[in-house]
């Protein structure tokens, strides 16, 4: 790379013309390209801010191998999607505040960011600005003691036009994204300075507000943030309303008063003031001289840490945890305020982030098998469909874990209704059908009969939306019901179609064997699989009320003679593999020390991070690829809640352990 980082624009908007004068002031940038929807506003652009190419699409402009970062500026639920095409073009990104209209877009952007090594900053202007540093120093200094109370608002009038971006529902408009990020950014960082960290998050948010009658985003809304320590943050924003854009702090011992928070002059200086009142001290002006507008800094702290190989700039601009911690309390806030937009509503979410089909990567890690009586080959990581409450989360990890190869859902009746209704909603947005392995789940305990399996078959398929199951699975198993009578309910159910495999969840090996056995005399299908648990760990006790693991010799002998395939869960014990969470000092999850926590398991939590150094990934893909590597058929259930957390189980298929590190993993060296 050049001594200075060459810029390309992705939009030619206004933010974008501030962001060019800043760079013309820079020390560190230089502006090369701009990118917009039109090759004629790209050359008015251009010569206007002496660039010298331009481009009439955002893909061209990606397309030039001299651009070395771009300043992603279009709206708002735009933001992902060029974020995630710039960075697999190895471009770096300095992405317009809000990062995404929700965390889980903001999750999508930082792994793209991780996954091509590319630096990612979300960009909030005053951040760079030497106001915002003096105003934390003083803060962590005590200048006014103990921070009790912070009030920080940024908004303005927009006007009637319900034509205009702001008022837009299309384009992510109110004022919660627009400018209320702002406060929210400011409260976090002031909490954070006064519990001596880069940033808080809150413990608590609420807030009300007004609603556009015709577009349903926010007009102007009030909210409360509540942090460790009893610090309380109120908040306001509007595009609907004028207010003072201005921040004050209260603490113990006296006030700060900031008039000029957001420093966000788009010409000249942006010099700042910070007026403090001491009790019994009297008032303090304190002027802060910026040669430069904050777009120009912003600029020189994204270059800088470009040149200086970072993927992430240094606080108080916005690091990664920052803007994620930003984006959850805007969400918590928007939902406290009723604010929806179109596009997350589950009938309305058509596309990925990325507006591309969806279809698997090149390069995909995942490995299938076959199941008898499927006719199409599963996954051997299994998606458990047990916490996403919303589309947002459920479309974003989804679209991640099928582009990474996964095609197996695991549901069940007891996870609810809603869970079963966004699946079978994404499938339908999605058009993959016929690409997936969908689970049901059913009959648990206590009703575990076949009259309650019979009729949560035909309720779970009818909030999928579909006619059938690949594989259904019994979710418990009653030893006072007669194996015969399960399997002849389950082939009713095989012959009308409604199902094509099934098996038991937490079927003790004898009652497996006694159901095939009799399918086998009576020309019945019989089960195709079992999901008992696997872990490298040893369950001490049992997660739930009837919960059957299938770790000891025997068990997994008889698995590895009959190659029945085994679907486990808890697959990688929970947490348990992972030290800074699971150590025998701590004892704060009480549900982890109950099923996990045992002399052996800790030694094979010792040897995993020993063989995780060799193999150069985490203890917990260790685990995870001993349970991959046994020697039958095994398609772990997982269940992360975000996509670092697929991308940290994929690393498991890519260790291949040999027969002695597996034996020495488990103690029976």
């Amino acid at each position: 790379m050049a001594e200075k980082v060459r810029w390309g624009l992705l939009a030619a908007g206004a933010i974008a013309k501030a962001f060019a004068k800043g760079v013309q002031n820079s020390q560190t940038a230089e502006l090369l390209a701009v990118g917009s929807r039109s090759k004629d506003k790209a050359d008015v652009f251009g010569d206007e801010y002496g660039i010298p190419r331009r481009y009439g699409s955002y893909e061209e402009l990606l397309a030039d191998p001299d651009v070395d970062a771009v300043y992603v500026s279009t709206p708002h639920p735009m933001h992902a999607e060029w974020t995630i095409k710039a960075a697999e073009a190895g471009k770096h990104v300095l992405v317009e505040k809000p990062i995404g209209l929700h965390q889980y877009e903001a999750q999508a952007m930082l792994n793209a960011a991780v996954e091509n090594n590319v630096f990612l900053m979300e960009a909030f202007m005053y951040r760079c600005n030497p106001q915002t540093a003096k105003l934390v120093e003083l803060i962590k200094d005590g200048a006014i003691g103990d921070v009790r109370v912070i009030k920080a608002t940024f908004s303005f009038h927009a006007g009637p036009n319900v034509d205009s971006r702001v008022w837009c529902n299309a384009l992510g408009g109110g004022g919660i994204l627009d400018v209320g990020c702002y406060p929210v950014s400011m409260s976090r960082l002031i909490a954070g300075a006064a519990l001596g960290k880069d940033f808080a998050d809150p413990v608590a948010v609420t807030g009300a507000g007004a609603l556009h009658p015709e577009t349903g985003v926010d007009a102007w809304a009030v909210g409360t943030m509540k942090f460790a320590g009893d610090i309380v943050a109120s908040i306001a924003t509007g595009v609907g309303v004028s207010q003072e854009n201005a921040v004050r702090i209260f603490g113990s011992d006296g006030s700060i008063h900031v008039p000029d928070p957001w420093v966000c002059a788009r010409d000249g200086q942006a010099p700042g003031k910070i007026i403090v009142n001491r009790r019994g001290s009297g008032t303090e002006e304190i002027d802060i001289p910026c040669p430069v507008t904050s777009f120009c800094l912003e600029a020189d702290v994204a270059s800088h840490a470009i040149l200086a190989g970072k993927q992430e700039p240094d606080a108080p601009a916005m690091t990664w945890n920052d803007s994620m911690g930003n984006i959850r309390a805007l969400d918590a806030w928007r939902a406290a305020v009723g604010v929806v937009y179109d596009i997350e509503r589950p009938e309305k979410n058509l596309h990925t982030v990325t507006r591309r089909p969806l279809k698997v990567r090149d390069g995909s890690v995942m490995e299938y098998g076959k199941i008898k009586h499927l006719d199409k080959p599963m996954s051997r990581l299994v998606m458990g469909v047990d916490n996403q409450n919303s589309m947002p989360h459920l479309a974003s990890v989804f679209d991640d874990y099928f582009e990474r190869g996964g095609n197996a859902f695991d549901t069940s009746w007891v996870y609810g209704r809603l869970r079963s209704e966004l699946l079978g909603q994404w499938i339908r947005n999605r058009g993959i059908r016929e690409d997936i392995v969908l689970f049901s789940k059913g009959a648990h305990t206590p009703q575990c009969f076949p009259d309650f399996l019979s009729a949560q078959i035909i309720e779970q398929l009818e909030w999928f939306g579909t006619d059938y199951a690949d594989i259904y699975m019994m979710h418990r198993d009653n030893p006072d019901v007669p194996v015969d009578e399960f399997i002849d309910v389950l082939n009713e159910h095989v012959q009308a179609g409604r199902i094509k495999a099934f098996g038991g969840s937490n079927w003790a090996i004898e009652r497996v064997v006694a159901a095939n056995t009799y399918a086998e005399k009576n020309g019945l299908q019989g089960f195709s699989v079992v999901s008992n648990n696997l872990a490298l760990a040893e369950m001490v006790d049992a997660v739930w009320a009837g919960c059957i693991h299938a770790h000891d010799s025997k068990s997994r002998k008889w698995f590895e003679d009959t190659q029945m395939p085994l679907l486990p869960w808890s697959s990688q014990a929970r947490c348990f593999f992972l030290p800074e969470l699971a150590h025998p000092d701590k004892q704060n999850d009480a549900s982890l020390v109950r099923c996990w926590y045992s002399d052996n398991n800790f030694k094979r939590q010792a040897r995993a991070v020993e063989l995780a150094a060799k193999y150069g990934v985490e203890p917990i893909n260790i685990a995870l690829a001993w349970v991959l590597c046994q020697p039958f058929p095994v398609f772990p259930l997982i269940g992360p809640r975000t996509i670092a957390e697929t991308r940290s189980s994929f690393r498991a298929l890519t260790v291949k352990l040999t027969p002695d590190e597996m034996a020495y993993l488990n103690l029976e060296d």
